[in-house]
């Protein structure tokens, strides 16, 4: 099992349910060393100071607050700890909402939930993860995380409490701001075109069927380079200029299925380099 990062309780009315947070994603993004070119030395950094000139040690490194007229405030531990409310390590569910009545946009990360011990607790954990199943609902909660009050989305999966850590509204940016200044005019042909392409793509959704198949490549040529082997990279393909939107969205509905597709055109994007994975069925 997994380290806990965080130990409390879910305040559900005046039942307490004690838990035990841990890490539900586990990112398998590559991770590379900084180096010197000429000589394969590894490349530091250090905290300094730009009034000095000189690198500081942690143990004079402090946090500050910079005010709207530009002055900081320097906090110390003391100060942290004072801001902690009675219900720092407190999970306290607000209100019961249809979980398809949140818009993904919120969710930021997620969280299992797990019970403290195998007693009591788990007792009280199995009664709130039943009543939230039976409900079909989600628990709006808010707690405390890494100094800051956070707002999450209780519920449940395979019999686990999963905490959604969400973003508060006025941290969601106005999506006007990306909104076309003016819409184009779409011609008949192209929508019901566009909508039989949809139709033809649409599935059911399995997260298995889906691989980064960036990350596949560039670990195989980390593993060829590592054996001394010249990389190049491959040759570009030729693709199939199209003239205009109605023929790229017709060559779409032809090869829709297929491996590769036409080169895409204006409004037309290609796909992304997260790719189906090959089918276990």
């Amino acid at each position: 099992m997994p380290r806990a990062i965080w130990g409390g309780s879910i305040s559900f009315g005046l039942v307490n349910v004690p838990v035990r947070m841990y890490a539900a994603i586990s990112e398998q993004d590559l991770h590379f060393h900084m180096m010197h070119a000429k000589d394969e030395s590894p490349i530091g950094y250090q905290k300094v100071c730009k009034k000095e000139g000189r690198p500081v040690p942690d143990d004079e490194i402090v946090r500050a607050y910079e005010l709207d007229d530009g002055s900081m405030v320097v906090l110390d531990e003391q100060d942290f700890e004072a801001a902690k409310a009675d219900g720092y390590h407190a999970i306290t569910v607000l209100d019961f909402v249809a979980y398809d009545e949140i818009d993904p946009i919120y969710f930021e990360r997620t969280f299992y939930l797990g019970p403290q011990d195998d007693g009591a607790s788990t007792h009280v954990y199995t009664l709130l993860v039943k009543a939230i199943e039976d409900a079909g609902l989600a628990g709006i909660c808010s707690y405390i995380f890494h100094n800051r009050e956070q707002l999450g989305c209780l519920r449940v999966r395979d019999g686990v409490l999963v905490l959604e850590r969400m973003y508060f509204a006025n941290e969601i940016r106005d999506p006007r701001t990306a909104r076309p200044g003016k819409r184009p005019k779409l011609k008949a042909g192209e929508l019901k075109m566009a909508r039989e392409l949809i139709d033809k793509m649409t599935t059911g959704f399995e997260s298995g069927n889906y691989e980064d198949s960036y990350r596949a490549s560039l670990l195989k040529v980390i593993r060829r380079k590592a054996k001394g082997k010249t990389i190049a990279p491959p040759e570009p393909e030729e693709r199939e200029e199209l003239p205009d939107l109605m023929s790229a969205l017709q060559a779409s509905l032809k090869s829709s299925g297929r491996r590769k597709t036409a080169r895409p055109t204006a409004g037309v994007s290609r796909r992304p380099r997260l790719k189906r994975a090959a089918s276990s069925r």
